[in-house]
Order: structure tokens, then C-alpha cells, then sequence
């Protein structure tokens, strides 16, 4: 077991703080300082996410063209790029069916950007949320090819839809799919269904978003049509970079992990979106009063609930309208409705989340039993359950779903789950025991469908399914620390060495710093329940931070309770730029209160 670091074993939020180095990786921090000649506190960093020392220069500049393998070694590839250049060179209609998330919205406008450079305008619907629900339906289907669809392509979803992808070969349509859910040993009969999660595929991509593989699938297409002589003069070949903004957003905002080829997908997206040569994410990022370069923070807590505003509480195709809108003042327009969406949804979302919280708590009781917190409601959006599932999920560090019961005796809901436990798993095999009424997704998130009778049931049996993973990841409550830092060394400087081992998310956490016994000197509420706050070191130097939703949590409880007090601090660093000045601010997860140590005998 890893050392305590500080001596910490239980934090204010209950958290022993451990060394994230074991010995093994003290010897690996010391090779890469020692080959590399980075600081200590960066190779820990490197050394900490499992980065070997001759793997240091690939891992600090991941790029596409070394990580991403052939695309044909997706399973179904080679159909899918020939099948969709068949449609662009017979000017076939092709009609685009996505998600109404921020992955789903990305899908379809990377691919729809792309088929729009090759002279194909495509048809894009994004199901409503709540009159269609997730993946395809036969009433949509039915419509495209009224349209004159002749080629469907899924993103994002399609890799369960057996009955109406049936419906759209019975219209005469080619089917395509793009996703990347957990699949079924049967799968629906189209002509071409790429996604890295089928257990056929062996291409070790499964930690792919949807957007990654739409990204891929493009590179594939692109090289069918330049192998048909299909660009010329006249009809250039795109940079298919370009489109890289959009597989960053659709990458973060659908967690999964930023390993590997992801990686290199959200660094160099990254870079795309700060030259800000893209009017609709332009004109979010403006709405989202983003004043300096994005980083993965902002993607997957600014822009992505924008953007997924539309899908939850407004018109599901605003998103992906906004990322397609090449005009400047209807950009900023989309834009703006999205944000004032956005405020609409975090209001719905406030209120449906503190009675689930109630829920929650009475149902797990004073002794805090129980694997897996299944809570639901009438009345509740379903628009936003799946983010009141994600805060019971953090609030109780366990797997949750929120549902929300609709007058006819339905229930819609979403799920969120824990590092270790797949809840996409336990509900699709509740989708064969006829517990749901349809369901799906992958390890971290799911959505359920199901009869208000079955609920009972359907609790019982995820906490039978799931109770030894969840007592296995809960064993220990533990966070893990990088290092220590006094406020006198976190500079503007020392946050941008960190970052070299970003981008940051699932899979490659940030960085979290320690600040040992600093004085807490200020604090005080500031937004919707956050608290602004500064601590002092030994030597006088001060260090902002926020700690983000923590009023009326135990972290911001025992921060109000300390004023004054010196504290052990842990938090990761961020760099606070407000009217063209740049600060650095720790964003705190956690504080321990310091071993006074021996009284002095006097």
C-alpha cells in the first residue's frame, strides 16, 4: 500500500491521503528526471500515470499521425468508407442520425463537414429527447427516406437499434453505423456497423468516443475517394486537422478516458480551437465568457452543458446547427439561446437534485448502506437526469441513477458509475431478464427505460449485480497525491510545467498538488455554492483557490469552520486569467486539519 502523505489517514471528506508513488514509481520519477532532465515534480507526475522513462518525449507530444493506427483495423471499415463514398460519388442523399448529447452533436458535424467539402449536403436529425428518446425510431426513419434519404448513417448510437435499422433496409435504405457503446453478440443487419466496443473488433480502441470514431471513419473515406481520383483541382482534399475541435469537445464532454490516441485527439484539438477559425465554437466559447485558450476543464464544464443544453431542455439540433453555422451573427444568435438555456437547465437541475438527495439519503440510512442509489420522481426533466445522477454519484462515491416518472406509468433515467464498476453491463443484462424496457451504454453511464412497477425490482437487482464491485472500489476512500508545493512556488511558470503532462481527464487526472500547512486567511461564498478562498505560507506568500459546490458540503463546512487555521491543503492548479492578467488558482478537493503534534511540557 502507498505511504500516507503528510500523515494524513483521514481528511475532512473522510479521505486517507496517499503518495500516488509507490516505491517502483519513486525509481521511475528518478530515471525520467535523471534521462529527461525534467523537474522532480513533473516526473512525478509522468511517473504517477504509469509513463516509462523512454516513453517520456511521445507521451509530452502526442500526435495523431504516430497514435492513430490504420483505420482498417476497426472491424467494418473498409465497408463503411466504401459504401459512404458510393452514396457521395452517386449523389446519393445521405441522412445523418446523432445522439442529442455533446458526443452525438460532434459526430454529426464532423462528419457532415466533411461530406459538405466533398459537394454532399446532408440531411441531420437529432432525436428529441423526449418524444423519441435515445437512437433511432421508425417515425424518423420513416421520414428521412420520405426525404429521399438513401444512405443512413448513425452516430453515436445505432448498435442496439435492431428493429429500426430492420425498418430502414425494409425502405430501401444503405445503413451505416458509427458508435461506440457496448454491443451485443447480435448485432442489427446494415451494411456496415464500426464500433471499437463489438466483440469482434480488436483493434484495442474501445476507449474511443463516438467523435474519434466518426474522426477515423473520415480518414478512411478520404482515402477511398482519393484512391477513386475523386479530389482534384476544382475539389481539393480537405486537412481533415481541421476538424479536430470538434473530436476535442465530443472526446471530453463524454469522459472517456484521455489515453492513448485520445490524447492526441484533445492536445491537437486543443490547438485548433485557439486559433478560433471556427465561427460556431467561437461564438460558444464568447458565450461562455471564455476569455483565455481553452483547456479540457473548459470543454467539459463550459462548452459541453451549452451545447448539450439543446438536446435536454431545448430543440435537440441546436448544437449541432451551431457547430455547422458558418455565419457570424446567426452563430452568436445559437449561441445565446444555448447559454440562456444552459441557466434554464442548472435551475431544473438545482431543484430535481435536492430531492433526490433527500431520496438518496433516506434510502441509504444513518449506517450509509446499500452498493447503488436508484432514486426517481414525476415531475423531474428528463433532460437532466443524467446530471443529477453524475452529483449523487459524486456526493456518495457511488454508482446512481436518477429516473424520472412520466404520467403513463413510464420511467426514463440515466446512470452514472465509479471507477471498477460497469454499470452498461448490469443493464443490458436487466434488458434481457425483461426488468427494462430498453437500456444500454457503457461502463461509466447508462440509460434505462422501464415501467414504474418494476422499479423496486429493478433496484434490487443492481444492487445485487453490483455490490462486490462497488465494495471493492470503495474499499478505501483514498486520495492520491502528486506532491507538495508552498504558495511561494506555485507560479504561472510552475503550472505550465504540469500541464506539459496534460491534457487532463479520465485516465490522466490532474495533477493534485498538496500545500502543507498553509494558513487559511480568507473565505467566502461566491456563485451558486462555491467558495473563494486564500491560504498563506510560513514566509508570507499567498495562493488563491475555489472550492467548487462545496457550501453545505463536508469541504466547505470544515473550510468555514477553520478561518484563520493553518491546513493541510490538496487541490489541482489551474491559471486564473481576468483582464489580461494571469494568476494561478488551486482549484481544493480536500483539507486535512495538521497533527498539532506533542504537547510541550512546561
Amino acid at each position: 500500500m502507498n505511504r500516507l502523505f503528510l500523515e494524513v489517514e483521514k481528511s475532512v471528506c473522510g479521505r486517507a491521503w496517499r503518495d500516488r508513488l509507490d516505491d517502483r514509481g519513486v525509481a521511475r520519477a528518478l530515471a525520467i528526471t535523471q534521462r529527461h532532465g525534467v523537474s522532480e515534480l513533473l516526473a512525478r507526475v509522468l511517473a504517477g500515470r504509469n509513463v516509462e522513462a523512454d516513453e517520456v518525449e511521445r507521451f509530452l507530444d502526442p500526435t495523431v499521425k504516430r497514435l492513430m493506427p490504420d483505420p482498417d483495423t476497426l472491424t467494418g471499415m473498409t465497408a463503411a468508407a466504401v459504401r459512404i463514398a458510393d452514396a457521395i460519388e452517386r449523389r446519393e442523399q445521405i441522412a445523418i442520425f446523432g445522439d442529442y448529447d455533446v458526443d452525438g452533436a460532434t459526430s454529426a458535424a464532423t462528419l457532415a463537414r466533411f461530406l459538405r467539402h466533398a459537394g454532399v449536403e446532408p440531411l441531420i436529425h437529432i432525436p428529441d429527447r423526449i418524444f423519441e428518446g435515445y437512437g433511432p425510431n421508425v417515425e424518423a426513419i420513416r421520414a428521412l427516406a420520405e426525404k429521399g434519404t438513401r444512405l443512413l448513417v448513425t452516430v453515436d448510437c445505432g448498435t442496439t437499434s435492431y428493429e429500426p435499422l430492420a425498418k430502414a433496409k425494409e425502405l430501401g435504405l444503405g445503413v451505416v453505423v458509427l458508435d461506440h457503446h457496448q454491443a451485443d453478440e447480435v448485432l442489427p443487419a446494415v451494411d456496415a456497423l464500426v464500433n471499437p466496443n463489438r466483440l469482434d473488433d480488436l483493434s484495442g480502441l474501445n476507449y474511443l468516443a463516438a467523435a474519434g470514431v466518426v474522426f477515423m471513419t473520415v480518414v478512411a473515406l478520404n482515402r477511398e475517394l482519393r484512391r477513386r481520383a475523386f479530389w482534384n483541382e476544382t475539389r481539393r482534399e480537405p486537412d481533415l486537422l481541421d476538424l479536430l475541435d470538434l473530436v476535442a469537445l465530443g472526446t471530453v464532454a463524454d469522459v472517456v478516458p484521455l489515453k492513448g490516441l485520445n490524447r492526441a485527439f484533445v492536445s491537437k484539438g486543443l490547438l485548433a480551437m485557439r486559433r478560433r477559425e471556427s465561427i460556431g465554437l467561437t461564438a460558444l466559447m464568447d458565450a461562455a465568457r471564455l476569455t483565455g485558450p481553452p483547456e479540457p476543464f473548459h470543454l467539459g464544464f463550459l462548452l459541453g452543458p451549452r451545447i448539450n443544453a439543446g438536446g435536454r431542455i431545448g430543440r435537440a439540433d441546436l448544437g449541432v446547427r451551431l457547430l455547422l453555422e458558418g455565419d457570424i451573427s446567426e452563430a452568436a444568435r445559437i449561441a445565446a439561446e444555448l447559454d440562456r438555456l444552459n441557466g434554464e437547465r442548472r435551475l431544473i437541475e438545482q431543484a430535481a437534485e435536492a430531492q433526490a438527495e433527500a431520496e438518496a439519503l433516506a434510502s441509504l440510512g444513518l449506517e450509509d448502506k446499500g452498493a447503488v442509489i436508484v432514486t426517481a420522481a414525476e415531475g423531474w426533466h428528463p433532460g437532466v437526469v443524467g446530471l443529477v445522477a453524475s452529483r449523487l454519484k459524486e456526493k456518495f462515491s457511488r454508482p446512481a441513477f436518477a429516473i424520472a416518472l412520466e404520467p403513463g406509468g413510464t420511467g426514463t433515467g440515466s446512470g452514472r458509475s465509479i471507477s471498477g464498476v460497469d454499470i452498461g453491463k448490469a443493464v443490458r443484462q436487466a434488458v434481457k431478464d425483461k426488468l427494462l424496457m430498453k437500456g444500454g451504454g457503457h461502463a461509466m453511464a447508462a440509460g434505462v427505460t422501464l415501467r414504474k412497477e418494476r422499479l423496486a425490482e429493478f433496484r434490487a437487482f443492481m444492487e445485487s449485480a453490483l455490490a462486490a464491485d462497488v465494495a471493492s472500489s470503495r474499499h478505501e476512500n483514498e486520495l492520491f497525491i502528486d506532491g507538495a508545493v508552498s504558495a511561494r512556488g506555485v507560479t504561472t511558470e510552475f503550472a505550465a510545467t504540469l500541464n506539459r503532462a496534460g491534457p487532463f481527464g479520465a485516465a490522466n487526472p490532474e495533477p493534485v498538488i498538496a500545500l502543507p500547512a498553509h494558513q487559511l486567511v480568507y473565505a467566502d461564498e461566491v456563485g451558486q455554492a462555491h467558495l473563494r478562498l486564500r491560504f498563506k505560507s510560513g514566509d508570507g506568500a499567498i495562493v488563491n483557490g475555489i472550492a467548487f459546490r462545496s457550501i453545505g458540503q463536508k469541504l466547505g463546512n470544515a473550510l468555514l469552520q477553520n478561518r484563520g487555521q493553518p491546513l493541510h491543503v490538496a487541490g489541482s492548479l489551474a491559471v486564473d486569467r481576468y483582464q489580461g492578467s494571469e494568476r494561478v488558482q488551486m482549484r481544493v478537493v480536500d483539507v486535512a486539519v495538521p497533527d498539532p503534534g506533542p504537547a510541550l511540557i512546561r
